[in-house]
């Protein structure tokens, strides 16, 4: 996969910059409902293009390198961040 394939993958599924795996299924079972043969938007040029495009991103979720650190553990965390900035005072 190049950067440009992953990048139009993106854009197919209409994801933002940061997306949980979550979101990208919920994203893909939308789509796919909203183009499906059953449906009123017919269009099985698009149907395959959102397919690919989440198959593609699945790849690279399963293949993703977590990094388990202290930093990246925070930044996820923004309620544990702040209790750790602020200690447990009331805001």
């Amino acid at each position: 996969m190049t950067f440009d394939q992953f990048q139009a993958a993106i854009r197919t599924l209409n994801l933002r910059d940061r997306a949980t795996l979550e979101e990208i299924k919920v994203r893909h079972r939308i789509l796919v409902k909203r183009f499906h043969p059953d449906s009123g938007e017919k269009n099985p040029k698009k149907i395959r293009e959102i397919n690919e495009a989440y198959s593609l991103l699945m790849t690279y979720c399963r293949n993703y390198r977590f990094s388990l650190s202290r930093e990246e553990f925070y930044e996820q965390d923004l309620k544990e961040r702040l209790r750790l900035q602020f200690g447990q005072e009331p805001f």
